[in-house]
C-alpha cells in the first residue's frame, strides 16, 4: 500500500487574515501533479473536558452545558471547553481551568480520553478531550458575555445518548466525549 502524503510537501504559508486566536494563510505544497495552493486556518487547538460523576447504585451521569454559538447563532449543548489560548499551558491545565469557569467544578482526577482533528480539511486544530472524574463544586468564573449566559445541563448518560441519537446533540467533540465514555464504561 503506498503512502497518500507521498510526494506532498508543504512549501510556505502567507498569512492573509491575523485574529485574535486564529489565522488564515494560504499554503504552498507541492504534490505529484505540481505546485497547489489551499486555505488554512491555523488554530491553537482547544480541549474538552466531560464531567462524569455516579450516584451511590454506579449509575453515570454526565454535566453539559448549553451556551450560544456565534459562528451557527444559536445555542449549542456540548461539553465544557475553551481554546488552547494560553501560551504554553498543560492541556489539561487548560481542561480544569475551563471546568471550572464554565460548570464551577474541579475534578479530582482528569483522564486523557483523545485527541481528534474537527476538521483536519480545513484547520490544523485538535481537540484533546479528558474526562473529568470525583469531581467537587467550586465558585464558577464564566469569562465573556456567552459563558455568563450559558445553562448547566447534569443528565444520566443514557439520557445525554438519547440526545446525541435524536440529533440533538451534534457538537462533534461532545458526540465524541460521549460515545467513548459509554463504550470505556461497557468494557471496563
Amino acid at each position: 500500500m503506498t503512502d497518500p502524503a507521498e510526494g506532498f510537501v508543504h512549501l510556505d504559508d502567507r498569512e492573509v487574515h491575523s485574529g485574535r486566536i486564529w489565522s488564515v494563510v494560504v499554503g504552498q505544497f507541492t504534490s505529484p501533479g505540481g505546485v497547489i495552493t489551499r486555505d488554512i486556518v491555523r488554530s491553537p487547538g482547544s480541549v474538552g473536558v466531560l464531567p462524569v460523576l455516579f450516584d451511590p447504585e454506579g449509575v453515570p451521569s454526565v454535566v453539559l452545558v448549553e451556551q450560544y454559538r456565534p459562528a451557527l447563532d444559536r445555542a449549542v449543548i456540548e461539553i465544557p471547553a475553551g481554546m488552547r489560548d494560553v501560551p504554553g499551558e498543560d492541556p489539561a491545565a487548560t481542561a480544569a481551568r475551563e471546568l471550572t469557569e464554565e460548570v464551577g467544578m474541579v475534578a479530582s482526577r482528569l483522564e486523557h480520553l483523545t485527541t481528534f482533528s474537527p476538521s483536519p480539511g480545513m484547520t490544523d486544530a485538535t481537540t484533546m478531550v479528558f474526562l473529568a472524574l470525583d469531581c467537587t463544586n467550586t465558585q464558577r468564573a464564566a469569562q465573556g458575555p456567552e459563558e455568563e449566559a450559558m445553562i448547566t445541563h447534569h443528565l444520566p448518560l443514557a439520557d445525554a445518548l438519547g440526545l446525541v441519537e435524536s440529533g440533538a446533540i451534534h457538537d462533534a467533540k461532545t458526540v465524541i466525549a460521549l460515545l467513548m465514555l459509554e463504550r470505556r464504561l461497557a468494557y471496563a
